[in-house]
């Protein structure tokens, strides 16, 4: 498994007191079992004997993958279509209230087919987005009308460029931690803002799915945050994670595929129930959404 890594310490705090969480199917592409550890310093948990850079390509290659592709085939792919006109919105007010600008620079790391970008960019804001798929990119233009970079680019930018940084749904999937965040800490302008949304396993539907929680997403998700581990990670890098805030969709998209995983076949009732459980518990406990965007300023 030369092609595969291995963790003997936490990728994100180097601690060695690691666990067996769970073992978690890839439902989307390869049908294998991996397992997820869990780190007992900082509460990060990855999954384990992950394909490295090289070889986790084939495992993005799915038609259902909508990031990539921006289908609109099956229930679950129709409503998060219908939710995203809503949610660009909300991203959008929430950039400007945390920056308290209307305007300025902002990176989108990991953009997709390119809707939150070019989203900003008709709201005035000077876009930079990056994007290492190939057809999302080509879609990105076709679609959105809007040219992204390939991945790489991110170490060419120049330094102290950007208002904001945005990764939506975008760091459980970067390979080198240590590399992408000390350079997004050189690209932002002092003062500057990262926003960073991922799923959160300490939610009620992640608790509640257990092994079949959609947004484990193996091998394609290398990390699986609380937000305490969001916390050590960020302040290794002197950015502060100022607030989180709750992504109430997502408990529904994910609860969905997650029944779908479990049972077999979609079922909008009882995914939906679940996702309206995880959000009222959220609500009564803060910080414990199914998804969560972290407010982190740099310092």
């Amino acid at each position: 498994m030369s092609n595969r890594i291995h963790y003997i310490s936490c990728p994100a705090c180097a601690a060695t007191n690691l666990s067996l969480a769970l073992k978690a199917k890839d439902y989307t592409v390869s049908g294998e079992v991996f397992e997820i550890y869990e780190c007992a310093n900082c509460q990060l948990r990855f999954t384990q004997d992950v394909p490295d850079a090289a070889a986790i390509g084939p495992y993005y290659q799915s038609d259902s993958y909508i990031s990539h592709t921006n289908t609109n085939k099956g229930l679950v792919n129709k409503l998060y279509h219908r939710v995203r006109s809503i949610t660009l919105n909300q991203k959008a007010k929430l950039i400007e209230a945390t920056s308290k600008k209307s305007t300025g620079t902002l990176l989108d790391i990991g953009s997709g087919t390119g809707a939150f970008a070019a989203h900003m960019k008709i709201k005035g804001w000077r876009v930079t987005g990056l994007e290492p798929d190939a057809s999302a990119r080509s879609i990105a233009a076709a679609t959105n009308k809007i040219q992204l970079l390939e991945s790489g680019e991110l170490f060419q930018l120049p330094a102290g460029s950007f208002d904001i940084i945005t990764m939506w749904h975008v760091l459980e999937h970067v390979h080198d931690l240590d590399a992408y965040l000390a350079q997004i800490k050189k690209l932002l302008a002092p003062g500057g803002w990262l926003l960073v949304a991922v799923p959160n396993y300490t939610s009620f539907d992640a608790g509640h799915y257990g092994e079949y929680w959609a947004a484990y997403d193996v091998p394609r998700h290398l990390y699986h945050f609380s937000p305490e581990s969001m916390k050590e990670l960020t302040k290794r890098f002197q950015m502060i994670v100022k607030d989180i805030k709750p992504m109430w969709f997502d408990s529904f998209y994910v609860s969905l595929l997650s029944e779908k995983y479990q049972f077999k076949k979609s079922s909008l009732l009882k995914g939906g129930w679940v996702g309206l459980l995880s959000n009222y518990h959220a609500f009564k406990k803060k910080n414990t959404c199914s998804s969560q965007i972290y407010l982190i300023q740099n310092h």
